[in-house]
């Protein structure tokens, strides 16, 4: 124990040891934790979430997602697309420029996309748009210096998402002088609230305010709407241990901590000096069914398992409070998350005997795979197991480590397991996760071929009513088939010193330094 924490206040000096002399004496300057350092600045490629981050604040694309994960113009003025749904053309704000004070233009547009496609390159995104999956982007000309078009192989509801993709880097739009004369990346020159300077590996990474920015009229909204930066600058510190992340916000050494676990928020809102916040985000923790298993292919077998539960009395105990209890793996958060997805079937036991007795249970044990890897996964299936006891249902749980838990998974191999999604941000694409053929992707849970059909069909319809009533009748097959019982959405839990003014967690859990004041 006394080694632990020689180890922790070794790291918080580390961090507080972080803070450059000439920064310190620097004032109004942002200091945010990242828990490992980032792996690159070469947006979407050789990247993390710590990496997508930084970028985030530095690069913009022509579109980003909005607080509701819906995508709303960014670089683009506009974005019109052809009545057959083949081609999207981009008007490009006027005035605005990159870091180095160049212009933006069409030609700069053209000039990253191709970069992007080419597979040396690696960018993540790239088997999105090369035809590999949904999309294939066939052709993207410079109309004029202000207009852009990007025309696919086929029509598709998913071009504009994908393009704001945040693991893509947004598809940031960079100036050519990001890019050295051999290919080579050297760093991101955007057009973003802040500007790129300098990376200590290890340490930390400093962005400076853009001076010159040009914003949205209006109020922040996710990653796009007003981005005006308030702060002189931005240094992201990494300070791996949490307990030393703590330390160092509780002495003044961090202002941010962007994820807070949570066994900490208690105390750190008991301080007056620190404010906490929490919001759902778009991930998704749920109970898995093998629906090809001799017992739970029986889907009243299923239906009892969800009738035996009390979602939101376990999200509360599970998560303290922070989760919000969500039925559909539509997160509440989504523009998409209807009355439909909204309803929340009560417990009901003597439904759930009835419709095992219907199945002709006769308490066959039922294995449920879980890991104390991640602790959340292991206490919803210890809660699940007890509840579903009181129906006459026998769980017995299989503890294993995370990566035998996750190769389970890719293979099938599981009567039920707790699991956790990363966010999905289109509603065709939550159901997508989810949704497929076992045969060939063994992973799939569910894959009645009615609701595949209706998944197909709503990737490629843009008009926002007619595509919410079509996932509104994937949701209610879901419902009745129950390949899986969604739980919850977990929260994005931050915290800062009480200085700070307008720092903001969302669903897609990334730290944002615009729009934040240091008083």
């Amino acid at each position: 124990m006394r080694k632990h924490r020689i180890l922790a206040c070794g790291a918080v000096a580390l961090a507080l040891q972080a803070i450059a002399p000439a920064l310190a004496q620097q004032q109004n300057v942002l200091r945010i934790q990242l828990n490992a350092d980032i792996r690159s600045t070469d947006p979407g490629i050789n990247r993390d979430a710590n990496s997508d981050a930084v970028v985030m604040n530095v690069l913009e694309g022509l579109v980003a997602f909005r607080e509701d994960a819906s995508v709303g113009p960014m670089l683009a003025q506009s974005v019109e697309t052809s009545p057959d749904g083949k081609s999207y053309t981009f008007k490009l704000r006027k005035g605005i420029t990159f870091h180095d004070g160049t212009p933006l233009t069409a030609e700069d547009v053209v000039f990253d996309w191709q970069r992007y496609m080419k597979p040396q390159n690696n960018w993540r995104c790239l088997p999105e748009f090369d035809g590999s999956g949904r999309i294939k982007v066939t052709a993207v000309d410079a109309l004029d210096p202000l207009t852009v078009r990007f025309t696919l192989a086929e029509p598709t509801a998913l071009f504009l998402t994908a393009l704001a993709r945040v693991d893509c880097g947004g598809t940031g739009i960079y100036a050519r002088s990001s890019v050295g004369a051999d290919g080579k990346w050297i760093k991101p020159v955007g057009t973003g609230p802040f500007k790129f300077g300098n990376w200590v590996p290890g340490q930390y990474i400093d962005l400076s305010r853009n001076q010159a920015y040009t914003a949205l009229p209006g109020k922040p909204d996710g990653y796009t709407g007003n981005k005006t930066p308030e702060v002189a600058g931005l240094r992201f510190m990494i300070v791996p241990d949490p307990s030393a992340a703590k330390a160092a916000l509780l002495a003044g050494g961090i202002d941010v901590i962007p994820d807070v676990a949570v066994s900490d928020m208690a105390e750190l809102a008991a301080n007056k000096d620190v404010k906490v916040q929490s919001k759902p985000t778009m991930e998704l923790n749920a109970i898995l069914f093998q629906t090809k298993d001799l017992l739970l292919s029986n889907p009243k077998m299923r239906q009892a398992l969800a009738l035996s539960l009390d979602v939101p009395q376990l999200v509360e105990a599970v998560t303290e409070g922070k989760g919000t209890p969500n039925r559909s793996v539509i997160p509440v958060s989504s523009a998409y998350y209807g009355k439909p997805e909204a309803e929340m079937p009560a417990r009901d036991l003597d439904a759930a005997k009835k419709l095992l007795a219907e199945a002709g249970y006769k308490g066959q044990p039922i294995r449920l795979l879980t890991t104390k890897h991640y602790q959340y996964l292991y206490d919803m299936a210890v809660l699940v197991q007890a509840m579903a006891e009181e129906a006459g249902i026998k769980i017995d749980l299989e503890v294993l480590d995370w990566a035998t838990l996750l190769d389970r998974y890719l293979k099938g191999d599981y009567q039920a397991a707790a699991f956790s999604y990363s966010a999905r941000l289109d509603p065709s694409l939550s159901f997508d996760m989810v949704s497929g053929d076992k045969a060939k992707q063994p992973r799939k849970v569910w894959d009645n071929p009615a609701a595949l059909a209706l998944l197909q069909q709503s990737t490629a319809v843009a008009d926002k009513a007619q595509r919410q009533a079509l996932i509104d009748q994937i949701e209610t097959m879901f419902r009745t088939d129950v390949p899986m019982i969604a739980v919850y959405n977990p929260a994005a839990k931050g915290a800062t010193r009480a200085n700070v003014d307008g720092f903001e967690v969302w669903s897609l859990s990334q730290p944002r330094g615009w729009g934040v004041i240091l008083k």
